[in-house]
């Protein structure tokens, strides 16, 4: 009886793998094609052009490395990069501290997300938007803090049109829009911090700035580095507001590198040199990215 049951007892098969390749690049395809036409491709074109000399109106003639001895020889280039170091020195230096202070008293004194959420609301605000209420409110004449200034005693400041006053004007009027998307970034980070560490510290007596400084920033160093690595970028990018407001003036002092290169692509057609600029500003930017990506560590954790 036994050996007839075994007998008519079917043998399972195996089963194959799907094969799911052909699926997978399928999806992937369109996101590829994406990035060849409109990231590698206009990179690839302008490392060519910034070796040739383009003004649309002739085809590129080959200089060779001509436009990267113009552009080492050119004293607007280095002031323009001057002016973006200042720039990015004040913007990040504020949006950070003032993103982090957000982050951490979002952690420790709400849950509420309505709170969080209002905190996001300057970043949905475009630029070109944030810098033309702005460039109203900080109006010499008729701005409304300069009339508050007024009312207290002060003299008017023309934020935007004195040498001192433009940049860390145009600084701040970023920081005012990113730092909500930045603070919430690190609020990510640091949940990720283990609770119980903060609950033996206040067993062993320690204050909130002690727990600051030896639990919450240790540990919340890779993701502050890779915040700072990003809000880097961005920040040497800085264009619009300066378009809307400035124009890259008084006399220079607020004409940016992103606005330099705007001004020899599309005002004087040197689309040559503007590639050299292009080109120049992605090695400072790779330079930096590497440089800072490895003094922070940002790819090690302290909690491992």
């Amino acid at each position: 009886m036994s050996t007839a049951t075994t007998s008519t007892r079917s043998v399972p098969t195996r089963r194959r793998r799907k094969d799911d390749t052909k699926l997978a690049l399928l999806f992937i395809a369109p996101a590829s094609l994406g990035l060849l036409v409109f990231l590698v491709w206009p990179l690839l074109t302008g490392i060519y052009y910034s070796f040739t000399e383009y003004t649309t109106l002739t085809p590129p003639q080959w200089v060779g490395l001509d436009n990267y001895v113009r552009l080492f020889e050119d004293p607007v280039f280095w002031t323009s990069l001057r002016v973006t170091i200042l720039y990015v020195v004040i913007n990040i230096g504020v949006q950070t501290v003032v993103a982090l202070l957000i982050a951490v008293l979002m952690q420790r004194l709400t849950q509420s997300t309505i709170l969080r959420s209002l905190v996001l609301a300057p970043y949905l605000v475009s630029n070109v938007v944030a810098a033309i209420v702005f460039l109203w409110i900080l109006d010499t004449q008729l701005g409304i803090f300069n009339v508050a200034l007024g009312w207290i005693g002060f003299d008017p400041i023309s934020f935007w049109a004195d040498e001192t006053w433009v940049i860390p004007t145009v600084a701040l009027v970023n920081v005012w829009r990113h730092m909500g998307y930045t603070a919430l970034l690190l609020f990510a980070g640091l949940q990720s911090i283990p609770s119980h560490l903060y609950e033996a510290a206040r067993t062993e007596g320690a204050g909130e700035m002690r727990m600051f400084r030896s639990i919450t920033l240790p540990l919340l160093r890779p993701i502050l580095a890779l915040v700072l690595i990003m809000t880097i970028i961005g920040s040497f990018q800085v264009f619009d507001t300066v378009a809307v407001t400035t124009r890259g003036g008084p006399a220079d002092a607020s004409k940016v590198l992103q606005m330099y290169i705007y001004d020899n692509a599309f005002a004087q057609y040197q689309f040559g040199y503007a590639s050299a600029l292009s080109v120049a500003l992605l090695v400072i930017l790779m330079v930096i990215t590497f440089a800072q990506y490895w003094m922070t560590r940002a790819g090690q954790s302290d909690l491992d």
